[in-house]
């Protein structure tokens, strides 16, 4: 649900974010516009957006919220120049846009789920059940890095040669098919959403967790993103589009089908089916054992970081706390 996008900024989309630009001035008896640019179509991961939005919570907190789809290359440049004052990142893909000359001035503000419920998928019985096993097997790769270097890692630490699996780029759209095909042996996938559709096709599959085989790869994934700018000029509406955010995540939480309605007679493309079953499985996630929703633990944000630096994944160094903060959810602080 992260990779791949393709989505080109469409006529209507250029002008609904001119029309926003930087955070507009209103007077007492306006709602405060925010534009909340996706990271892909609509899905489980966006469920408490739209669930806020269908209740009224962002109404009640003075704001109208204004919800779009990302250009090629995603949220974080909308973001960054505040055409959209917030938006879905990953912690993994910040990692390049937070240090160099280049560099974007975002942060995470909020962890949409707290822990990483990625790893991979494979056809049942084929040997893939750990990361060993992938050995002699065609993986689908995105080609980047940061994936490739946390593959080989748990490959490696479960006793097995990385140079002997085999690589091939991803042109996978559906996993289902692809592996159905036999076009590829084991793809990246988030269970969420890919894997819960194995289970309802009646795919029987392996599957591991890249964080239940290395603390380290428990980031946080996806993410709320904004702009420094944005949050220094305007705490107190970031305060409240984040209250009025994580409001409708616990309503997603607590009542999975009523969210999933929701969101489906939002996005009426989307099969009811698995949006159903997708949220139910995503319901013990966006709080998990986190003391609130969207909090992040230092420890885990930085170690993942740290692992970075010391793999040689970023250059220049990320220094320690960079790239998000805890300071506007309404329980936070970010230590």
């Amino acid at each position: 649900m992260k990779k791949g996008r393709i989505f080109a900024v469409t006529a209507v989309l250029a002008f609904a974010l001119a029309a926003c630009g930087s955070q507009a001035k209103s007077s007492p008896a306006e709602k405060t516009k925010i534009t909340f640019v996706l990271d892909w179509t609509p899905n489980t991961n966006h469920t408490g957006l739209y669930v806020a939005q269908e209740k009224g919570y962002f109404e009640e907190a003075g704001l109208t919220v204004e919800i779009v789809q990302p250009p090629e290359g995603g949220a974080e440049l909308l973001v960054a120049s505040q055409k959209a004052q917030f938006g879905v990142g990953f912690q993994d893909t910040m990692a390049p846009a937070l240090t160099g000359d280049n560099a974007l001035p975002i942060k995470a503000v909020a962890a949409i789920l707290q822990h990483n419920t990625s790893g991979i998928v494979s056809r049942k019985g084929e040997g893939m059940d750990t990361p060993k096993g992938m050995e002699g097997k065609k993986y689908a790769t995105w080609e980047s890095p940061v994936e490739l270097a946390t593959l080989q890692n748990v490959v490696e630490g479960d006793g097995g040669d990385f140079s002997k699996v085999e690589l091939v780029p991803s042109t996978v759209t559906d996993e289902v098919s692809a592996l159905k095909a036999k076009s590829v042996d084991a793809i990246w996938i988030f269970y969420g959403w890919a894997g819960v559709k194995t289970e309802l096709e009646g795919l029987e599959t392996d599957y591991f967790s890249f964080s239940e085989l290395n603390p380290v790869f428990d980031y946080y994934t996806p993410v709320i993103i904004s702009s420094s700018q944005f949050l220094e000029e305007n705490p107190d509406t970031a305060k409240a589009f984040l209250a009025a955010l994580g409001k409708g995540y616990e309503d997603a939480a607590a009542n999975p089908e009523e969210a999933a309605d929701i969101l489906c007679e939002a996005v009426p493309e989307l099969e009811p089916e698995l949006t159903r079953a997708s949220q139910k499985y995503l319901a013990g996630q966006y709080l998990a054992d986190a003391p609130f929703w969207g909090y992040m633990d230092p420890d885990r944000w930085n170690g993942f970081y740290s692992w970075l630096n010391e793999n040689g994944l970023s250059d220049p160094k990320l220094p320690e706390n960079i790239g998000f903060t805890n300071d506007y959810l309404p329980h936070g602080s970010s230590n």
